[in-house]
């Protein structure tokens, strides 16, 4: 059964914001639309900062860890990067044992995340 995930995309400034609205992130096909959605965001918007922000979400697979590391690549290209705010403990963990806590940059909400890029 397909899994319907409410993301919302929005930019301030050169910082784009994508916000996971759902509790659990693991339906294939959806994370394949997330994909292209976030793609096609960064490619309209061109943010040199993405904020991921995973308020309220509690569990992911790890599919969700390689669109990460594709938006990763992505903006990597124009010397951008992507910062992950509110994520759970647990779920940390997950990039902690995969040692992609060495690749992302981690906040407690995505207003620390916005704040900490003007404090510079």
């Amino acid at each position: 059964m397909y899994q319907k995930i409410d993301v919302e995309m929005t930019i301030e400034g050169e910082v784009g914001i994508v916000e996971f609205k759902a509790p659990t992130i693991t339906d294939v096909d959806a994370i394949s639309l997330v994909s292209r959605q976030i793609k096609e965001f960064i490619e309209r918007e061109h943010p040199k900062i993405l904020v991921v922000d995973f308020e309220g979400v509690k569990f992911f697979s790890s599919q969700l860890l390689g669109l990460l590391l594709r938006v990763r690549s992505k903006l990597d290209v124009y010397g951008g990067e992507v910062l992950i705010s509110a994520i759970n403990p647990q779920l940390y963990r997950v990039f902690k044992i995969t040692n992609l806590d060495n690749i992302f940059r981690f906040f407690p909400d995505k207003e620390g995340a916005i704040e900490a890029l003007s404090t510079g």
